[in-house]
């Protein structure tokens, strides 16, 4: 039975925001425009050095990503989020870094330049939290995939607007989402835009 939301987070492009979610309960990550990346962090309420890990996830599911009715792992190793719906085309990825502003650097940028890095340190100091671990994001509707010989490549993500995923927190977290702002490479096909976080009932 699908959850009526209880309130929309509106994440503009190129920003991030950070709402606290308790054990139990659900909310919908929503592709508002199409075509672009969020990074989603999730961290323990009661200690955010404890946090949602790529690493950890892959070695305790055995696959690049979770599917629908499985579980994001902490560094702690203990279920943090789980997977409920997938009402997107279902890409997504576990092996980029947040884009920072190193990486703008070397891709030629020259200034400032806004990143999915910096939205989640000023999301997280927003919340009062000023110095966390900047993990492995969770990149929903990332494409990157994967060649034979192993190499890594960019497409724009395939989702359209209102693709979404549904997850379910499994502890008391903060969840932080960044409207990736990569402008550099096709991920955003034409250009940033927003995403949404649905809290549901």
């Amino acid at each position: 039975m699908d959850r009526s939301i209880h309130e929309r987070i509106l994440v503009p492009a190129r920003e991030g925001r950070a709402v606290p979610v308790p054990a139990g309960g659900q909310f919908r990550v929503v592709d508002v425009e199409g075509q672009q990346v969020g990074d989603l962090f999730a961290f323990s309420a009661r200690d955010v050095g404890e946090y949602a890990s790529a690493e950890h996830t892959r070695v305790g599911i055995a696959r690049l990503f979770p599917r629908v009715g499985e579980a994001f792992l902490t560094n702690r190793r203990r279920p943090i989020l789980t997977l409920l719906a997938e009402d997107s085309p279902g890409v997504n990825d576990m092996l980029m870094a947040a884009c920072d502003p190193e990486r703008y650097r070397l891709l030629g940028v020259t200034g400032w330049h806004a990143s999915c890095e910096e939205n989640l340190r000023r999301a997280m100091a927003g919340l009062g939290h000023p110095s966390v671990e900047v993990p492995q994001p969770i990149n929903l509707f990332m494409d990157v995939p994967i060649g034979p010989d192993g190499a890594l490549s960019f497409r724009a993500a395939g989702t359209r607007p209102g693709d979404s995923v549904t997850l379910r927190a499994e502890m008391d977290a903060i969840v932080v989402l960044s409207a990736c702002p990569q402008d550099l490479n096709p991920v955003n096909g034409p250009g940033p835009t927003s995403l949404a976080i649905d809290l549901l009932d």
